[in-house]
């Protein structure tokens, strides 16, 4: 039996244990330096939380947003989690540089912070860093859940380099909380019956391929590939075949039979890599020809307004007398009065 010196020893513990994890909510932060060295060896992205000790906000974020199991499993998985005080007094490394602080006086901010914040030194403030320190963006404020999500997402899955934050951040909406969003109706069509179909009406098509662990890829079918603009274009000018490329079917493609296989150590399907001439990315949407050959992989997350000049150019044969820079300038141009 235990003895109460043993129980109160217990009991100690515990609420030590719980303290902490309340304080910093149940992802594994990392120092700066500590970040900075694992990105060595293993490149991701950082989320920097940046802090002070006097922030009342700061700490209801770490007992609510960043104690949700599933925020904080993501966080922990993709992202060198990062806790930063923005009045530290310590002398800091980021990126080749040094970092001081400005003042030995209470509640003055670092250089770093000033470096992350500018002139807006709001706490909490999240920083996210992707493409070794190349790509930073910065949101201000207390994140719920729900605000987190995308910005993790939009970092994570690359979707940063094809489109803004906010255009994702309203698609990323629509797709998971806005039930009243209208959706035009695109048709689809595998591909034996497009096969069947090219006999009597010629057109090229479209290879729209996602994978379940693919966030972006289900934003990009549920808003772009949806948006009523987008899915009249694509039924009068291509067909349109939605292709999951963790599928089991066997597929023959240009008599070659195509299946599930262990590429990298993933199990996904050889249709994706050859509809891409084995540029596949997530999302992707490869442009075949009428006779199955690839005119381009579009391996990048879509918005409408940029999906649907690409469209306009392989559907009306543009690619085949004019380069793409010279064309998407002439149609971004004001239309002369």
């Amino acid at each position: 039996m235990k003895t109460l010196k043993q129980l109160f020893v217990i009991f100690v513990f515990i609420t030590i244990q719980t303290k902490a994890q309340s304080e910093d909510g149940l992802v594994k932060w990392l120092t700066i330096k500590e970040a900075q060295e694992l990105n060595k060896k293993q490149p991701k992205p950082f989320l920097i939380d940046v802090y002070t000790d006097w922030c009342g906000w700061c700490k209801h974020m770490m007992k609510t947003t960043y104690s949700n199991p599933n925020i904080a499993g993501y966080v922990n998985q993709y992202f060198y989690p990062v806790k930063f005080n923005a009045e530290t007094k310590d002398t800091i490394e980021y990126n080749g540089k040094v970092y001081k602080p400005t003042s030995p006086n209470p509640k003055t901010p670092h250089e770093l912070a000033i470096k992350f914040l500018g002139t807006s030194l709001s706490y909490p403030s999240t920083i996210f860093v992707s493409n070794n320190f190349e790509y930073n963006l910065l949101s201000q404020g207390f994140l719920e859940e729900k605000k987190l999500e995308p910005l993790l997402i939009y970092t994570v899955e690359n979707v940063y380099k094809s489109a803004t934050y906010d255009d994702f951040a309203s698609q990323f909406e629509h797709t998971f909380y806005d039930t009243i969003f209208k959706k035009g109706v695109v048709k689809t069509y595998t591909l034996k019956e497009i096969e069947k179909l090219q006999k009597k009406s010629p057109k090229k098509i479209l290879v729209n391929i996602s994978a379940g662990f693919c966030n972006a890829c289900k934003v990009q079918n549920a808003t772009t590939i949806k948006d009523s603009t987008i899915a009249a274009y694509i039924n009068k000018n291509f067909y349109l075949i939605n292709f999951d490329a963790e599928s089991n079917d066997t597929i023959m493609f240009k008599g070659e039979k195509c299946f599930k296989t262990l590429l990298n150590g993933y199990p996904l399907h050889t249709f994706a890599l050859k509809a891409t001439n084995n540029r596949l990315q997530f999302p992707s949407i490869a442009v075949l020809d009428d006779k199955q050959n690839t005119l381009d992989a579009l391996n990048s997350f879509l918005s409408p307004k940029t999906l649907l000049p690409i469209l306009k150019y392989y559907a009306e044969d543009k690619y085949k007398t004019t380069p793409w820079p010279d064309y998407i300038k002439a149609y971004n141009e004001p239309p002369k009065k």
